[in-house]
């Protein structure tokens, strides 16, 4: 997106607002429809539970060093790991102890440095005179005295900046998790919690104990903290009707952002988002929690207070889940692998510096397609730091970067058509306001290059920003004025108006039919009537 001006006061205010808006972290916004004490013979009665309890014995064991490849692969040594290791769905633990409910809060572990397990399965209840919890969103919530993970059917998903949830919330804190948006009279949930004493570096006196543990039951307006906005959807075409549903409602996720942009849906259920003027990549949930993702994401130099747009821009994953970014103020493509080592994908084109990496996707068979537009410089066109004499898509496929497209003046959003035959490209340019769809080679190159649409006469200043595409080949495109709806024909069928100019979009959602869109200071979502053609839907 084309950078704005912005004054460095107006940043750090939007930054503290951003931060204190925030700092609320996982707390629900309403309270529950239902709730079940599981401190309770009852409530542990009603979910067919029962507790188990066992110590943790930490051992030395036979492990390796830090190979070169950054794993356990080098030479023989020692290390220390605990048993039971517990955490699996089908983990036996029938010879444990069982707890009675109303004991949990008697002190276990051996005090000073210790763990332990707490273990039960929950069964959705049947509906009952005081509530039915059918379609509601189920929530596990535990305290801890003194922190928790907590493992949901053997899984522990990992998120850099995740804070509560599965993984330790803090000193105290509650660890909340989202068993199932959509319950079911029935539905087995096996949680295993591992406790752990702290403070862990001090090795104190006291011991551990649940404080609290509850099944809580939302209605799904209920649990989140997204609030329906206005919004104006204009039915050029009746054909719209198919694709945004009539009673459309549009809602603001999270807000106090600067500039939010490059989206894309996380198959462990979150939505990923750049902040390029605040140097940030933010982990936004369903439910509006926000976290820091990656601090510093686009740029690092001494002299990034003459960038307005120094941060990343465009995010993807790849088939390995690996997550791709586009940095602005470092002029180059990355990857995130799975031991955290960043691999610099492309930073060069025939000796030449990128220009600043703007939007990405990739081909199903991993060939990697991104723009590069110079809007991620300080002087955009005219910066002195700009070493290619044109502004680029790239192509990268088998190792090689291929300049596929060289005569638009801001290539912007890129997107595959749903069999990949066409990409799409926005341009950016206040003169020449136009998408553009160009052939795609199995060799990476691009070619048959055509105007798709012309939105030159659209009532706004903007030019073309981001864009996505549905299952159908519908594309929704950030054009003068809000979203322009296009069929894969090349017809304008409607336009979706709401109280921020979107500048890109991502599908997300249990079953992918949601579109979130990234929209200046705040994150929206609008479902539609055909999923995405592209999507990683929440593995629960």
């Amino acid at each position: 997106m084309k950078a704005r001006n912005q004054h460095f006061l107006a940043v750090l205010v939007s930054l503290i607002c951003t931060v204190s808006g925030h700092a609320a972290g996982n707390a629900p916004a309403n309270l529950p429809e239902s709730i079940i004490d599981l401190q309770t013979k009852a409530g542990v009665d009603r979910v067919k539970g029962a507790w188990r309890y066992s110590d943790v014995t930490i051992g030395e064991i036979d492990h390796r060093g830090v190979g070169a490849d950054l794993k356990a692969s080098g030479a023989p040594n020692k290390t220390n790991d605990f048993t039971p290791a517990a955490h699996g769905k089908g983990f036996d633990d029938s010879g444990w102890m069982t707890v009675d409910p109303e004991a949990l809060h008697d002190r276990r572990g051996n005090g000073k440095l210790s763990f332990a397990w707490y273990r039960i399965k929950v069964t959705i209840p049947q509906a009952a005179r005081d509530f039915d919890p059918t379609g509601s969103v189920a929530v596990f919530e535990t305290v801890v005295d003194d922190y928790a993970e907590v493992w949901v059917d053997g899984k522990l998903p990992f998120a850099q900046g995740q804070s509560g949830g599965t993984v330790a919330a803090g000193w105290n804190a509650p660890n909340r998790v989202v068993l199932t948006r959509d319950a079911r009279a029935g539905e087995q949930f096996q949680i295993a919690v591992f406790a752990m004493n702290g403070p862990v570096s001090t090795h104190p006196e006291t011991y551990i104990w649940m404080r609290s543990a509850t099944l809580s039951f939302y209605t799904p307006g209920r649990w989140s903290r997204a609030k329906k906005v206005d919004v104006t959807v204009n039915r050029i075409d009746p054909a719209i009707d198919s694709i945004v549903p009539t009673n459309a409602v549009l809602e603001k996720v999270a807000d106090g952002f600067v500039f939010t942009e490059g989206p894309v849906w996380h198959p462990d259920g979150y939505l990923l988002c750049s902040d390029p003027n605040m140097n940030v990549i933010y982990r936004v949930t369903p439910e509006g929690d926000v976290n820091v993702y990656r601090p510093n994401s686009g740029y690092t130099g001494a002299d990034i207070h003459a960038y307005r747009q120094p941060g990343s821009n465009g995010l993807g994953l790849d088939a390995q889940g690996r997550l791709t970014i586009c940095e602005h103020g470092n002029r180059r493509v990355t990857r995130i692998e799975k031991n955290g080592v960043l691999t610099v994908l492309a930073d060069r084109y025939q000796g030449k510096r990128l220009n600043s990496p703007n939007d990405l996707i990739y081909r199903s068979d991993g060939a990697l397609y991104f723009s590069d537009p110079p809007f991620g410089l300080p002087k955009f066109y005219d910066d002195p730091k700009k070493e290619l004499p044109n502004t680029p898509v790239f192509c990268l496929i088998n190792g090689e970067l291929k300049e596929v497209v060289s005569d638009l003046r801001g290539p912007n959003g890129v997107a595959f058509s749903p069999d990949e035959k066409y990409l799409y490209v926005a341009n950016w340019d206040e003169t020449k306001k136009v998408l553009m769809r160009y052939e795609v080679q199995s060799d990476g190159m691009l070619r048959n290059g055509k105007l798709f649409f012309d939105m030159q006469h659209g009532s706004g200043e903007e030019a073309l920003d981001g864009l996505e595409v549905d299952a159908k080949g519908n594309l929704f495109v950030s054009g003068p004025g809000g979203t322009w709806v296009i069929s894969p024909e090349g017809k304008h069928l409607g336009m979706i108006v709401g109280p921020e100019l979107p500048a890109n979009y991502a599908w997300g959602g249990v079953d992918g039919r949601t579109l979130y869109m990234t929209a200046r200071t705040g994150i929206y979502r609008m479902n539609m009537e055909c999923p995405g053609s592209r999507i990683n839907v929440a593995s629960r």
